[in-house]
């Protein structure tokens, strides 16, 4: 593996062991101590070793945004995603290339995933905060599937293959001269938003069910194959290649395999997607702790199919939902030009505080990790 840096640029209920905390029950719990540590950013480059699937994607590098706890002089400073003229969000506040803090000797390291056509920076609310909580924190823009790059059909529908991401990421970072030396190996979580979500049951041990490409391929109509509305040709394009390209079936018949890291001890899946492409009996043994949060009005990925569905099936999961808020409530706090020119994305419903929910939720994952990665 070869890395290297690139420039900066209701009411609550039990359910089926899953407990459902109303958000207001929650809030206790949530808030955790004040934030010890600066947080300083930097970027990566990882070249996991060929043959890597690429997803036909044009970039064959998987580029991360790597976000830690920084020494108490650093200067943190807003970030952007975009030009600074024209930023659609923004992306915390943080050091570029500041200097690590000296102290531990070592931190915990969670591995982050974005949403369908998202990508690496989109997730720095949780990055960020899980930084000044002493969390070394590295998110990847998945191939064929991030908003840097031309989207691909394989990228958007090889789902799984963003476990095998994550795991080359976690070995890139075990590699990294900088940070290898003071990352915990035995303290390593991962998290992700929507298709990240699913992404991290994918990499607890849950296995994809291809019978839903069989499903597509001959009724393509069913609500259940729904194109994304980053993709809204996708279904027809992967319908195509499902009957005429020998590479691709290849890869789909490998979507029923395991693609647990047993490296990854914990998960913490925000309005995980798909739910129910997952062999119910593949959620049934995970075996590592599993917590959930999701919006009660989520349109876009419904909460009885998805996350309610992962919270049933994953014993001992923790669900909890957060009232009024929205799928996209979870991503990037937007600037007023995102709001004006992406809408859908960037704007709430009346009362819904996205900032307040991102660091709640923020909150949580970094208790959640603390406890569980001791």
């Amino acid at each position: 593996m070869k890395s290297k840096p690139i420039p900066s640029a209701g009411p609550c209920a039990l359910l089926l062991g899953a407990l459902i905390i109303c958000f207001a029950k929650a809030a206790i719990a949530a808030d955790a101590a004040a934030a010890p540590y600066k947080v300083g950013v930097t970027f990566r480059q990882f070249i996991p070793p060929e043959p890597y699937d690429w997803r036909d994607a044009s970039t064959h590098a998987l580029r991360a945004v790597v976000w830690y706890p920084a020494a108490a002089t650093a200067r943190e400073t807003p970030q952007l995603i975009g030009a600074p003229q024209d930023a659609f969000a923004h992306a915390g506040d943080a050091a570029p290339e500041a200097a690590v803090a000296s102290s531990p000797a070592r931190f915990p390291l969670i591995v982050i995933s974005h949403g369908t056509g998202g990508a690496a920076l989109a997730m720095a609310w949780l990055g960020t905060r899980l930084a000044a909580h002493g969390f070394i924190a590295v998110a990847v823009n998945h191939p064929g599937n991030n908003g840097l790059e031309p989207y691909t059909a394989q990228g958007f529908s090889l789902w799984w293959l963003r476990a095998k991401d994550l795991s080359a990421v976690l070995d890139g970072m075990l590699a990294d001269r900088e940070f290898a030396p003071r990352i915990d190996a035995r303290r390593i979580g991962a998290a992700g938003f929507s298709l990240g979500g699913h992404t991290m049951m994918g990499i607890a041990g849950g296995r994809t069910s291809t019978a839903f490409f069989d499903l597509c391929s001959h009724q393509p109509q069913d609500p259940r194959c729904a194109a994304p509305p980053e993709f809204p040709t996708l279904v027809s394009r992967v319908v195509q290649l499902f009957k005429s390209d020998p590479g691709y079936q290849t890869a789909v018949r490998a979507g029923g395999e395991d693609y647990r890291d047993p490296r990854v001890r914990a998960v913490f899946a925000i309005a995980p997607s798909l739910a129910e492409v997952f062999v119910p009996g593949s959620l049934e043994k995970i075996s590592i702790p599993v917590e959930i949060v999701a919006g009660s009005a989520d349109t876009v990925i419904p909460v009885a199919a998805n996350a309610k569905y992962v919270a049933a099936h994953v014993p001992g999961s923790r669900l909890v939902l957060f009232p009024g808020a929205g799928h996209y409530t979870f991503f990037a706090t937007c600037t007023a030009l995102g709001r004006k020119a992406h809408p859908e994305l960037c704007v709430d419903a009346p009362g819904v505080d996205r900032q307040r929910i991102h660091e709640r939720a923020a909150s949580m994952a970094a208790a959640f990790f603390s406890e569980h990665l001791k």
